[in-house]
C-alpha cells in the first residue's frame, strides 16, 4: 500500500487523531511499538488561521514521528483552504481532512460528520484543498448521518474523483457518536466496489490483535487505524504487528512494566504540557494504563486526584511494589 511517496509493509497499523489524547507526548510512546503510521489531534481551520496558539501548537512535529499526518476540519471552504496551505508549511507527510467527528460542537456547525449531509459542499472543499497544496491529501469520515442514510459508497466515489489519495472509514454513523459497535460489513463494500481503487482504511472497535488480525481478513481493508482502544495501551501497536506478522498472541505486560511506561508516558507530558496539565493529561491514560487490577478502586482514585508529579510517582512505585508481575488482562 502507498499514500504519495509513502510505501507501507503488509497489514499497516496507524493510530487514529483524537483530540487530547494523540498529542505528541502519545505519539513518542505510541512510536516505540512500532505504529506505522500516526496523526495529530484534529485542528480546527478557523482557529488556525486566527493564529491560535492551542492550533498552532499541534502543528509541531517531531522528526522521530515520521510518516505522520495533521488533520484539519472546518465548515467553511476558504478557512479550510487556507488552513491547508499552513498545514502545508509545518512538512507532514498527509494532510487529513476530518469529515467524520459526531460531536455536536463540531457536526452541529456543518464541520466533520456534518458534511456528510453536504457532499457537494464536501467535494467542492476537497476539490480546492487539493487543487492548493502539493502534498498527498487523505480524508477521514463515517458511514452515514444515520441508518437511514448511510451514504459511504456515493461519497466514497465521488472523493475518490477529487483526487485524495487514501479513505478512512469509521464504521457507524453520526447518530450513533461511540454507542453500538462499528459496522465492517458496510466498510467491506466500499472496498468491494469497483469503483474504488484508492486505498480503504477501516476504523471502529479495534482494541485487540486478534480483532486488528480478522479485520484485515474479513473485509480486505489496506489499513487499520486504531482509536479508543489505544488510550492509555500504546502497546497495543506492538500486539498487533507481532500477531500479524507470527500469529502469536505476546502476553500481556505486567504491572510493573506498565508503571515503567507510565513513567515515561507521564514525564514526557510534564515536558509538553508543564507539571499541571501534564498530570491532568495523563489520567485518562492511567484508567487504561492499570485497567483489569483486581482491588484498585482506592489506589485508582488516589492516582486520578493526586496533582504533584513527585506524589503522582510514590503512587506509581507503590502500584509497581504491590502488583509487580501481575499480568491484567
Amino acid at each position: 500500500m502507498k499514500i504519495g511517496n509513502i510505501k507501507f509493509q503488509k497489514y499497516p497499523v496507524f493510530l487514529a487523531p483524537m483530540e487530547d489524547v494523540t498529542d505528541p507526548t502519545f505519539r513518542y510512546m505510541c512510536k516505540q511499538f512500532g505504529v506505522d503510521m500516526m496523526y495529530t489531534e484534529f485542528i480546527s481551520a478557523e482557529g488556525l488561521i486566527r493564529n491560535g496558539e492551542k492550533g498552532l501548537r499541534k502543528l509541531d512535529l517531531w522528526k522521530a514521528e515520521r510518516p505522520i499526518g495533521i488533520q484539519i476540519y472546518g465548515a467553511n471552504i476558504e478557512p479550510m483552504v487556507e488552513a491547508a496551505k499552513m498545514v502545508e508549511q509545518a512538512k507532514p507527510d498527509i494532510l487529513d481532512l476530518n469529515y467524520g467527528c459526531p460531536v455536536k460542537k463540531i457536526a452541529g456547525r456543518g464541520a466533520g460528520s456534518g458534511l456528510l449531509r453536504e457532499v457537494d459542499k464536501m467535494i467542492e472543499m476537497t476539490s480546492k484543498i487539493i487543487d492548493a497544496v502539493k502534498i498527498p491529501v487523505t480524508a477521514k469520515t463515517r458511514i452515514g448521518w444515520n441508518n437511514e442514510e448511510i451514504n459511504i459508497q456515493d461519497v466514497a466515489e465521488r472523493l475518490q474523483e477529487t483526487g485524495i489519495q487514501a479513505l478512512t472509514i469509521h464504521g457507524r454513523t453520526k447518530v450513533q457518536m461511540y454507542k453500538g459497535t462499528a459496522d465492517w460489513d458496510t466498510i467491506k463494500s466500499v472496498v468491494d466496489n469497483p469503483k474504488i481503487t484508492m486505498p480503504i482504511i477501516g476504523n471502529g472497535d479495534i482494541d485487540s490483535a486478534i480483532v486488528a488480525k480478522q479485520r484485515f481478513e474479513e473485509t480486505g481493508v489496506d489499513a487499520i487505524m486504531v482509536g479508543r482502544g489505544s488510550i492509555g495501551k500504546p502497546w497495543l501497536f506492538k500486539e498487533i504487528r507481532h500477531y500479524l506478522d507470527t500469529g502469536e498472541i505476546l502476553p500481556s505486560p505486567t504491572v510493573t512494566e506498565r508503571v515503567e511506561m507510565a513513567k515515561i508516558h507521564l514525564a514526557k507530558s510534564i515536558e509538553w504540557k508543564q507539571e499541571y496539565g501534564g498530570v491532568m493529561t495523563m489520567r485518562r491514560h492511567f484508567v487504561h494504563y492499570f485497567k483489569g487490577i483486581p482491588n484498585f478502586k482506592d489506589t485508582r482514585l488516589k492516582l486520578l486526584t493526586t496533582v504533584p508529579p513527585k506524589e503522582v510517582y510514590e503512587i506509581l512505585d507503590f502500584i509497581s511494589d504491590k502488583y509487580g508481575y501481575f499480568r491484567p488482562d
